[in-house]
């Protein structure tokens, strides 16, 4: 069942690759087009909605599948959420395309979602027992409210994000034009970072690299009483920061490497801690190599060379889109993020509240996208001031699912897992 359930998960990763170009080509093909430009781009856009949703279609098959064969909602684990909010994240593309008819929307939404379900793959994909605090039919209700909330503010992302790249000056020489050119610089940036990130993985799993250190963990049992204990962590990529307070086991050597260079500061104390600060400063790394090899390629900033595609959309119908997204997602997660898990909270651990990194990192989420709604409707913030602040609100929304889980130590730290 496991073998089958990850084909389809491969077949619907596959299938959203293709939608994607299918916006591509009916986004910039339509210059090709010179008889009926108007018709090309509907006629890819239906193309590339129709693969959309096959491949969401071979998703959902692959979730029920998993939880078939997991006998429990697959939301548990890193890789189980993150494959669950990639489909919400089409999903909520879906019905937002279906609502505008804006093709390029596509070109932007369709690469969030393959981007976080690649992502997901990096993570061990091991059906594993729910440990005591999952056991619950919450899981249900919060998980899955949650990610759908999140999804359409993925959406109100992407919609942003081309507003931005859209209205950009990219000719000025303002101050303020300047600035703007470099925030969008920022955010590609990142993206890249997260895809060369992914792609890293695969490549160095591919040539089997292995490191292994055994790192002594100081911990405090129900009396009291502090006891050692070690524990080995395995690595994929070469060890440019190792565990603290750690010793290497076993090391290929990389570029000339065979030590690692840095050791994980004692703070930083989150589930495999030092093996995920290695992974962020590859993924800079491999981030910063990639942008500055495209900057060579097209001898212009990155948003510039896209800006010409957007010429032809409408920048009130973008920030239309992404406002509705936004609006569609809030009260979804103020359900899913806040209410629903409060009384999870309690049932579980007894209060409603207990300022866990996750909980607090949930509530900035909330109160960001709070005041956004609220400036949007009383201070008559559209526009660029709207744009930026759902490009932003995403980067919260990615760091309280990725930094919060992966770095800092909490009652959710299973999640890293």
């Amino acid at each position: 069942m496991e073998t089958v359930s990850g084909t389809f998960l491969l077949i619907a990763l596959i299938l959203y690759t293709l939608s994607f170009f299918g916006f591509v080509i009916a986004v910039i093909g339509k210059k090709w087009s010179e008889r009926d430009p108007e018709g090309h781009t509907k006629r890819w856009g239906k193309i590339g909605l129709a693969t959309t949703i096959t491949g969401f279609a071979a998703q959902l098959v692959f979730f029920i599948t998993r939880w078939y064969a997991a006998g429990y909602i697959p939301t548990s684990n890193m890789f189980e959420f993150m494959t669950f909010l990639a489909m919400m994240i089409v999903l909520a593309f879906i019905i937002v395309y279906l609502i505008y008819r804006t093709a390029v929307l596509g070109m932007f939404a369709m690469p969030v979602g393959v981007i976080i379900l690649s992502y997901a793959l990096v993570f061990p994909p091991d059906i594993q027992p729910l440990i005591p605090a999952l056991q619950s039919y919450w899981l249900k209700i919060h998980v899955t409210t949650a990610a759908l909330g999140e999804a359409f503010f993925a959406v109100g992302f992407a919609a942003g994000l081309m507003y931005l790249i859209r209205v950009i000056n990219y000719s000025g020489q303002s101050k303020s034009d300047r600035r703007e050119r470099r925030g969008v610089e920022i955010v590609i940036f990142v993206v890249l970072m997260i895809v060369s990130f992914i792609v890293s993985v695969y490549v160095f799993k591919g040539i089997n690299y292995e490191a292994s250190f055994m790192q002594e963990v100081t911990k405090v049992d129900q009396t009291g009483k502090e006891y050692v204990e070690t524990n080995k962590v395995d690595y994929v990529l070469p060890p440019i920061v190792k565990p603290f307070n750690s010793t290497t086991e076993s090391m290929q050597p990389f570029l000339g490497m065979k030590e690692p260079l840095f050791t994980a500061p004692s703070w930083m104390n989150g589930v495999n801690a030092g093996r995920k600060l290695n992974t962020f400063v590859w993924a800079l790394l491999a981030g910063f190599i990639v942008y500055m090899l495209l900057r060579l390629i097209l001898r212009k900033q990155i948003g510039a060379a896209i800006h010409p595609a957007m010429s032809g959309m409408d920048a009130e119908d973008l920030d239309e889109i992404s406002y509705r997204a936004i609006a569609i997602g809030f009260p979804i997660f103020t359900l899913g993020a806040l209410i629903f898990a409060m009384i999870w909270a309690h049932e579980a651990w007894g209060r409603f509240w207990g300022w866990d990194p996750k909980e607090v990192w949930a509530l900035i989420t909330w109160l960001f996208y709070t005041a956004y709604l609220h400036f949007r409707l009383s201070r008559g913030w559209q526009g660029r001031k709207s744009a930026w602040m759902a490009v932003v609100g995403f980067v919260v929304v990615m760091f309280t699912l990725i930094g919060v889980n992966l770095i800092i130590a909490g009652l959710h730290s299973y999640a890293g897992v």
